[in-house]
């Protein structure tokens, strides 16, 4: 078997086929309810895409292929876009991939794939597959299909001939360059997941001087009779007696309870030729029962006996240390409790903007009725998370401006009030910020610090009221931050609180320190005193990428919000109620 990742280290670690991070979640619930409430209803379905190979090309010199799929989609226009990457196979002709690509099926429209697969050089192997540069690895070839042909195989399995890309354009014959098999499922969420811990004893060794090193892979079995990888723990080195980390199986992901599951037992090596030790079948169900026991179950092995094989039963045994299974809820199921998204926003009211009595503005109000951009950017995000939110009643804020006969103000009521800093629906907010406009003084610098403050103490008074809301703070600015410090304290702070941050940049403006506080690195903010942010409550989206159509409205959104708030919910392990 030769399914592994792309270097020996890489390889040893886990590919889990569902994971036990508080942040999981169907980001798809949100976005597809809002299709809903806006009369959208196509047949959509989420796809769950396998890959296989077979008599791929040999690129190597002292070893065979390194192999690695990467999924395109060409666009109506032609354009052809990367979407996917599986891991690599280390030493692998015939490769089983176990990287997934989920894709939304549409039954309205003609979605064309493309699947390169390429050799990855070894002095890459160290290196993740998202940063490899595709021109730098070896061809074995490409294949094409449409995902419509591939759901409508009796069993949702297409094999297709790899050909070379300079030959695909051309009738002539091709050099064969080995197949490509794709398997499709139709995927369900569930949200009851299997946590189980493994371990097996008495280990045969298969090294000559020192102990295996084992790992385990778990596979599903379809109609056809073939297996699908689904999980693979870490490879344990030296160990005869080895305990894993525990395995998350979403359940309905591998059919039932009773499906069957293959469990196999391999000693890994890192020319991609890992040995076999022993296997089992076995469904959950199986597993459960062999945990309740506390008895093991005896690999086996199977052995050529003359021309047939049979299964020989070896000592070494799987048992199961842990069997439990979990709810994970999803974001529908809180918005069924009760649970509410409450909308906030702030607006920038620094003199970068312009005058904006002048054409040239960012907040000039044109006459004709043309909205400027931080119109657009109100009117858009808050037509969508509106959705959420029951009174329909938002805290509106401006900063940086200079409020009639006093000082420059870094957190001002948008409706003028001294007292309270709500307006009604997305038209009050609209209205209030046309008539601050008039009544105060565009000044600076930029800062954000305050306003995430003062959201923050409004999320903290809901939360000690026991309230079942979640907060959206959306930031539109057109400008760099100078209390870049201070916004990190501030939000270091906040990520306890059931509160997210949306910032929206207008204008032309380099927006680079956004992405340090967006995260996108994936490095948790840090304050002043060293305390590290509890989780990611930022996402950063230029506008003027949202108005030249590269992001959805919906999806720039969305894209993290729905999982942010399932985090702070599950690490709270605050429950919706029934």
């Amino acid at each position: 078997m030769g399914n592994c990742c792309s270097d020996v280290g890489g390889g040893m670690a886990a590919v889990s086929g569902a994971t036990s991070s508080a942040a999981t979640g169907n980001q798809n619930d949100a976005v597809d309810m809002y299709l809903r409430s806006h009369g959208i209803h196509g047949l959509f379905s989420q796809i769950e895409l396998s890959f296989s190979a077979t008599s791929l090309r040999d690129r190597d010199v002292f070893s065979k292929s390194d192999p690695m799929v990467v999924v395109y989609i060409k666009e109506r226009d032609g354009a052809i876009n990367e979407v996917f990457r599986t891991e690599v196979v280390l030493n692998s002709l015939t490769p089983t991939w176990i990287a997934k690509y989920t894709i939304t099926y549409h039954f309205e429209v003609v979605q064309n794939l493309l699947f390169k697969v390429f050799d990855v050089d070894t002095q890459y192997h160290n290196v993740e597959v998202k940063m490899l540069k595709l021109e730098e690895q070896q061809s074995l070839g490409e294949a094409y299909c449409t995902l419509s042909e591939l759901v409508t195989k009796p069993n949702r399995s297409l094999t297709l001939d790899l050909i070379r890309r300079e030959e695909s354009v051309s009738s002539t014959h091709s050099q064969h360059c080995g197949k490509l098999t794709v398997h499709a499922e139709e995927c369900f969420s569930s949200k009851s997941t299997a946590d189980i811990i493994l371990r097996c004893i008495d280990l045969e060794s298969k090294d000559l001087f020192s102990k295996s090193d084992p790992f385990l892979v778990i596979s599903k079995l379809v109609e056809s009779g073939t297996s699908i990888p689904v999980c693979k723990t870490e490879v344990l080195k030296n160990d005869h007696n080895p305990t894993w980390k525990p395995v998350f199986l979403n359940i309905q992901q591998v059919g039932s309870k009773d499906s069957p599951l293959v469990i196999e037992c391999f000693n890994f090596n890192s020319n991609g030729k890992h040995d076999l030790i022993g296997k089992v079948q076995k469904s959950l169900a199986d597993l459960e029962k062999l945990h309740l026991g506390r008895e093991g179950e005896n690999l086996y092995l199977p052995t050529l006996v003359g021309h047939n094989y049979e299964n020989k039963i070896l000592n070494s045994k799987l048992l199961v240390d842990k069997f439990s299974e979990t709810v994970q809820h999803t974001f529908l199921d809180y918005l069924a409790g009760g649970f509410e998204l409450n909308f906030m926003v702030a607006i920038d009211f620094t003199a970068s903007n312009g005058n904006p009595r002048l054409p040239d503005s960012l907040h000039y109000i044109d006459p004709s009725g043309r909205l400027n951009a931080y119109q657009k950017a109100i009117y858009e995000v808050g037509e969508v998370l509106q959705f959420y939110d029951a009174d329909k009643r938002y805290p509106a804020w401006g900063f940086g401006a200079r409020p009639i006969d006093g000082p420059v103000s870094h957190c001002f009521n948008l409706n003028g009030s001294s007292n309270y800093c709500e307006v009604q629906g997305i038209q009050g907010i609209m209205m209030a910020y046309t008539s601050a406009l008039f009544n105060v003084s565009l000044a600076g610098p930029t800062l954000f610090g305050h306003v995430i403050n003062r959201a923050s103490v409004v999320a903290c008074d809901s939360l000690s009221t026991g309230a079942k809301k979640y907060f959206a703070l959306l930031i539109i600015t057109d400008g760099v931050i100078t209390d870049l410090q201070e916004t990190k304290d501030a939000l270091v702070k906040a990520s306890d609180l059931p509160l997210s941050i949306l910032i929206v940049g207008v204008g032309g403006a380099d927006f680079k320190e956004m992405e340090i506080l967006d995260a996108v690195k994936g490095e948790r903010l840090e304050s002043t005193t060293g305390c590290i942010a509890s989780r990611d409550i930022v996402q950063f989206v230029p506008f003027r990428d949202l108005q030249s159509g590269e992001i959805s409205m919906v999806g720039a959104l969305l894209a993290e919000l729905p999982t942010q708030f399932l985090t702070y919910m599950r690490r709270r392990d605050i429950k919706p109620s029934t």
